[in-house]
């Protein structure tokens, strides 16, 4: 017997307890500071009631294995455990109410163990519901199961208080995605999807199936992003170049822009292909979602399917092309002309995209650069001009693009989707780590509106103007209204000219050729500039605010604020979350109170622990508060809970019973988790690769 162990801790014969089940963890205690493991070896009922009358606990190495007669040779055998110990110890009932102790023998016939190392054996490792939904939470965030414990041994103050180990971690883990794996993906989104209503009355989702009853597309979003295009979604950028999960198909998003200039996500959905009817239905079950709402404008790049989609369906919507996939496609179409024309080309190419005000000056510029490079019958060219009016930035100036020109919002979401998802993730996998970025996104606006809420931003020159425009913008679109108005110190009036009540500039920027015509009428209070960048961004342009403070305007003109570049761009409606009463789903709402508990607790700790008599008493409250709890779960268990696994709202056409699975689709290997070259990167990369060196065969 270990000196170490208490006396309070060792059996003795005659000693009563209440439960088998308290005599038993008494034994369990003992066990462990002695050191060695423990099991329940027999026991007899009465057979009228069905009571346990006695039962003898004894340690895990009693007995002898039995001899396996399946199998004559085994690869790995287990090592042998049991070596025949006579250690145990017996209680009885029949002579009175209380469990009593017959017989107790303490010898072992085999080395203890350390009482350090006791939490190896098997009777002491368990993972309790508490320690499994804190292992959910950590796998939701993407932890690796090696940091999930490691995480969790430093809160318990080591392995050994744990509970568990590593090996009994994948254990769970497994059996976990073996649960998944019965379900099947279809039954995982669902109960996905369905997990997400019971959380948010708003949350939207629609699936498409095929004509054998086969998901084919599911699109999403939820209240906070309806509500997000409500705000900001008059300016929209829509991509599917991501396509980084198992399954290889597309992620789409619709992205846009916030008061913050951070991009925000109005909806995602996972295709199965990019054809003109998977855009309509998209195109439909995003409109649907938002309550018929179309955005105004629409950044794409040139897919043919897109486009045909965007025409049919939203045809009152702006279609413009991404201008950074129209010099890539150049790259790809006139390497020839880039080659010999290293910079004059790529200029005048870039000056006919952004720099002309005017439809005649454009196209004067663009039938001179065909005839400079001699490019009057290229087929690509011929193809661009017909639609220049999507890309074009003379055709788009009139139209509101939240000063974006090129889908850029969605190609740098791609690259934070890839930190998220992955090719090794299932499509399951692929809806809460997407949740995951979605959460995170969120987390990065709410300290820019604590920024704007509690602190106004420096104003390098005090002027009356400026002083306005920081009570009215986010600092974010301060800033950018800040360098418009220096560079009104950079500009000059040349001249003007009376129209009716209308007063025209010409306006000039230092070291600048071309002049801006700005148009000012002091009776209506409007201004017009030729750039038109308001029109086009929504903030005034330096050529307007020089005519502006020459007129000694000292406040922006109430006609050229836009609610949504304000800090108030998002009052006036109540949270989405807060209306309607839902049905919440037991087990969601037993994660809901755990993390209630956690924080209340948290508190708690922190002040209990300052002193002695605080720990004292608050361990005190605890023991009891435990009791009572134990007592509150006996009498709940009784409680029938109606909620049911399995039930799923889905769209109008879509019926549950239908769906039979997910469309199976060719699946994509990847060799890393880079995202594949685009045709012009891959047209760089050939180009630098070095050309293998000619051998020469000697005679």
């Amino acid at each position: 017997m270990d000196d170490n162990v208490l006396e309070d801790h060792i059996p003795k014969i005659g000693m009563e307890f209440e439960t088998e089940v308290e005599a038993y963890d008494f034994y369990m205690k003992y066990a462990k500071v002695t050191g060695f493991g423990t099991r329940k070896l027999s026991a007899h009922r009465d057979r009228i009631t069905g009571n346990i009358l006695d039962i003898s606990f004894c340690c895990c190495r009693e007995g002898f294995r039995a001899t396996n007669n399946r199998c004559v040779t085994i690869k790995n055998p287990r090592p042998e455990i049991r070596c025949g110990c006579k250690a145990l110890m017996k209680i009885n009932c029949r002579y009175s109410g209380k469990f009593r102790i017959v017989k107790f023998v303490e010898e072992h016939n085999h080395d203890l163990c350390d009482p350090e190392k006791s939490y190896m054996f098997r009777c002491f490792r368990q993972m309790s519901n508490i320690q499994q939904t804190q292992v959910d939470v950590a796998q939701s965030c993407g932890l690796a199961p090696k940091k999930i414990i490691d995480v969790m041994a430093k809160e318990a103050g080591g392995i050994q208080h744990l509970g568990f180990t590593h090996i009994d971690l994948k254990n769970y883990l497994r059996t976990k995605r073996t649960l998944e794996i019965k379900q099947g993906d279809s039954g995982g989104v669902l109960q996905y999807l369905q997990r997400m209503i019971s959380e948010d009355p708003h949350f939207y989702y629609a699936i498409q199936l095929d004509v054998e009853d086969l998901i084919t597309n599911i699109f999403w979003t939820d209240g906070r992003m309806i509500q997000d295009f409500g705000h900001f979604g008059d300016v929209v950028c829509f991509d599917t170049t991501y396509r980084k999960h198992r399954d290889g198909g597309p992620i789409a998003l619709f992205v846009g822009v916030n008061h913050h200039k951070q991009t925000t996500v109005f909806g995602a959905a996972l295709l199965y292909d990019e054809t003109i009817e998977t855009f309509e239905w998209l195109f439909d079950a995003f409109e649907d979602a938002m309550m018929g709402k179309r955005p105004k404008t629409i950044l794409t790049d040139q897919d043919q399917a897109m486009s045909s989609a965007l025409a049919s369906k939203w045809p009152s919507t702006y279609h413009r092309l991404c201008v950074w996939h129209i010099f890539q496609n150049a790259a790809i179409h006139l390497s020839n002309v880039f080659a010999s024309f290293k910079n004059t080309f790529a200029a005048d190419f870039s000056h006919c995209v952004y720099d002309f005000e005017e439809e005649s000056e454009f196209l004067d510029a663009w039938n001179e650069m065909l005839e400079k490079y001699n490019l009057q019958d290229n087929q690509w060219l011929k193809r661009m001009f017909s639609l220049r009016e999507k890309w074009a930035l003379v055709y788009g100036r009139n139209t509101f693009c939240a000063d974006m020109v090129s889908t850029q919002r969605s190609e740098c979401m791609n690259v934070v989707v890839k930190h998220y998802v992955n090719y090794k993730n299932n499509i399951v996998e692929v809806f809460h780590h997407f949740q995951r970025l979605i959460d995170d996104r969120r987390e990065k606006e709410s300290p820019e509106d604590f920024k704007n809420a509690q602190s106004s931003p420096v104003m390098t020159f005090p002027l009356e103007i400026l002083k306005h425009a920081a009570t009215v913008y986010t600092h974010k679109i301060f800033a950018l209204f800040s360098e418009e108005l220096r560079k009104t110190i950079e500009s000059k009036i040349e001249g003007e000219s009376q129209l009716e009540t209308s007063v025209i500039y010409k306006v000039r920027p230092f070291h600048r050729a071309n002049e801006h015509m700005v148009t000012y009428d002091s009776i209506e209070g409007s201004i017009f500039c030729s750039c038109r960048k308001f029109e086009f961004s929504g903030i005034l342009c330096s050529h307007s605010l020089k005519i502006l403070t020459f007129m000694n305007v000292v406040q922006i003109p109430d006609k050229y604020i836009l609610k949504r570049w304000t800090k108030h761009a998002k009052g006036g409606t109540s949270r989405v979350c807060d209306v309607g009463v839902v049905t919440v789903d037991e087990k969601i709402r037993k994660k809901q109170r755990y993390r209630e508990l956690c924080n209340s607790f948290m508190r708690v700790e922190i002040k209990a622990a300052e002193s002695e008599d605080s720990y004292t008493s608050a361990l005190d409250c605890l023991l009891k508060m435990e009791n009572s709890v134990d007592g509150m779960i006996g009498k709940a268990n009784n409680v029938t809970i109606e909620a049911k696994d399995g039930d799923v709202v889905v769209d109008d056409e879509t019926n549950e019973s239908q769906i039979k699975g997910l469309k199976p689709k060719g699946r994509v290997t990847y060799h890393s988790c880079k995202r594949p070259k685009n045709a012009l990167e891959q047209a760089i990369s050939r180009k630098r690769k070095p050309k293998p060196k000619e051998t020469k065969s000697g005679s």
